[in-house]
């Protein structure tokens, strides 16, 4: 099975980054119609991704997965076909409108938007014509092997970052509270925000907490049994993350991946090249607010209560505190610069402050924290890690090529064959002059034909022809290395080249795999088509469209707070619920009022308008 890292792009620049660090592809978000509205790139920008991507086997997604209105179909179509005449390798797409439309034959993935949850719901969109469908994050193993059992198409699920608390595409918080649909590519993230929970009787529970805000998802040591799931590509989540947090985690995983491959003859990686790391990659040192396995196994605690901001590692532990600094156990080597942050064990809330400097076991803060002896510091901000990735050398990928010079009748050909068995050649017409050294003829081919320092190359072999008694100049032999550098990449962008994908013709596969309501998302008269096709009888459009938010689920959710809180309603969690807790659930937040209910028979827990 072939096994792709992929890993996202905020722009260009990351995308190179995420290629040259080990990434097999990137998600980049195209200039509209995007998930993640501050992450838009121009098409030529995305043009120039996609030739450096397959110089190295490695593939472009472009995200257009948001729902669409009517007047932004046409617009849509059209950009799908620049994007797919900028040679994308795929397009990653929420609104099923779209597959009524004159698409060009480009492969499509399923959005986690869409929900992918089911053994059904995948195999709808296997039969409607996608080549991949993007799991749910809250996918347990089980299901992807379940998944995997009845159906043949391509599956990926995410290994790290950002995790919504929501059912993907299922979630009208930001929609309701702020008319900016997370469907739409605006989401507020309402679910970071802090709220007051209150019972059926109006008494106040918690106060001012993050109550539906997760930890970030981290899948690191489950790499190996997704494999065996099924999963053929694993996710970073991240494409409003700076460049060193793509950068470390593509390192990170790269590294894990390419310990199981080395192990398992049968899986091997989709690109290729080899990446050398000039710096130890570490989750922690970039973005993190701690970090959960979710649902991959089994239910556990997930919530980050106090604070919804990164919190980076753990690198001290507060040993006294003088009038103006801070005596530390000192984990590891902190910088001037340096952000730290704390918690406040009565309050609960994280403050942060600068480091000035540090003497010994001594900080001196910007400004003094409220912070006590036994107290954890954490660095959320790293300077000297963070500056290896802007202009500093962190990492480099190579393509093993091999090199051999031959005589010709007239002058010399140079050829080049790299691992993939890609093949370019050049040829001179010169005199010859005889060599007063043939030996040192030979060293100097050797030499000058190894020089591919800032090309994708790495030469295994340089083989000269061992009957060379003429005299080859430097500047000839240069002028060749670089001719065949630029046709071998030629070459290889041509091996590359996105294959034509001929979907399904429009079929009457029965959609019975999910809510036919208004979570359907329909916003256009094309997806109402769609629909219509697949045996939806009386659609309901979309809430982004009616704006009718009552008795309506505005969220749908695996995360229970009434488990986090251990006052579950199940027997079986063996938690006793005090009775204050046995009435329904309110959360207040700037005067609105949202209503939880809890199915407890699917572990689900939904909110609703009050």
């Amino acid at each position: 099975m072939t096994i792709e890292l992929l890993s996202p792009a905020k722009n260009l620049s990351q995308g190179i980054a995420a290629i040259n660090h080990g990434a097999d592809a990137v998600y980049i978000g195209a200039p509209a119609f995007g998930a993640r509205q501050a992450a838009s790139n121009s098409v030529s920008d995305i043009e120039q991704l996609v030739k450096h991507a397959h110089t190295f086997g490695a593939r472009v997604y472009v995200t257009l997965n948001t729902i669409l209105f009517d007047n932004e179909i046409d617009p849509a179509v059209k950009l799908i076909h620049d994007l797919y005449n900028a040679g994308i390798d795929a397009l990653i797409i929420q609104d099923m409108g779209l597959l009524e439309c004159d698409l060009p034959p480009i492969a499509l993935h399923a959005s986690t938007q869409t929900h992918n949850y089911t053994p059904e719901k995948v195999g709808f969109l296997e039969q409607v014509g996608f080549k991949r469908v993007i799991l749910a994050r809250e996918t347990s193993l089980e299901a992807m092997r379940q998944i995997r059992q009845r159906t043949s198409v391509e599956l990926e699920a995410f290994i790290h970052g950002a995790l919504c608390v929501s059912f993907s595409g299922q979630c009208y918080m930001s929609q309701y509270l702020s008319d900016r649909s997370g469907n739409r590519g605006c989401c507020t993230q309402p679910c970071r925000s802090k709220y007051d929970l209150v019972n059926a009787e109006g008494k106040l529970l918690r106060r001012d907490e993050h109550l539906l805000s997760l930890r970030d998802f981290n899948a690191s040591q489950h790499i190996a049994d997704m494999i065996d799931a099924g999963i053929c590509s694993f996710k970073i989540e991240g494409r409003l993350k700076d460049e060193a947090y793509v950068c470390n985690l593509t390192a990170y995983y790269r590294r894990i991946l390419d310990n199981i491959l080395e192990k398992t003859p049968d899986h091997h990686a989709l690109s290729s090249g080899k990446t050398t790391f000039f710096f130890t990659p570490d989750p922690e040192r970039t973005f993190s607010r701690r970090y959960t396995d979710y649902f991959l196994k089994q239910r556990h605690k997930m919530a980050s209560f106090y604070t919804q901001k990164s919190l980076g590692k753990m690198v001290a532990r507060v040993m006294r505190v003088e009038r103006n600094t801070i005596v530390a156990d000192i984990k590891e080597p902190l910088t001037a610069g340096d952000g730290l942050c704390v918690f406040n064990s009565e309050t609960g809330e994280m403050s942060g402050f600068l480091v000035n400097r540090v003497e010994g076991n001594t900080i001196f803060p910007n400004t003094m924290p409220a912070v006590k002896p036994g107290m954890d510091l954490w660095r959320n901000h790293d300077v000297q890690f963070e500056k290896l990735f802007k202009g500093g050398r962190s990492a480099e990928r190579k393509v093993d090529v091999e090199l051999s010079l031959s005589d010709t009748a007239d002058g010399y050909m140079l050829r080049a064959v790299d691992v993939d068995g890609c093949e370019a050649s050049v040829e001179v017409q010169c005199d010859k002059m005889p060599a007063n050294n043939p030996e040192k003829v030979i060293e100097t081919i050797q030499t000058q034909l190894s020089k591919l320092g800032g090309t994708p190359f790495n030469a295994t072999r340089v083989v000269p022809d061992k009957s060379f008694k003429t005299f080859i100049p430097t500047s000839m032999l240069n002028q060749m290395r670089r001719e065949v550098v630029g046709n071998l990449i030629q070459e290889r962008l041509h091996l590359f080249i996105p294959e034509q994908v001929q979907r399904p013709l429009p079929n009457d596969v029965i959609y019975d795999c999910g809510p036919t309501d208004f979570r359907l998302n329909i916003v256009n008269r094309m997806a109402e088509q769609f629909y219509g096709h697949h045996r939806v009888v009386g659609v309901e459009y979309g809430l982004e469209a009616t704006h009718d938010y009552d008795n309506k689920p505005l969220m749908t959710t695996k995360y229970c707070l009434r488990y986090e809180l251990g006052q579950c309603l199940k027997k079986k969690c063996n938690q006793q619920v005090a009775p204050d807790y046995k009435s329904d659930f309110f959360l207040l937040n700037n005067g609105r009022r949202l209503q939880l209910k809890f199915n407890c028979d699917l572990c689900e827990m939904e909110i609703y308008k009050a």
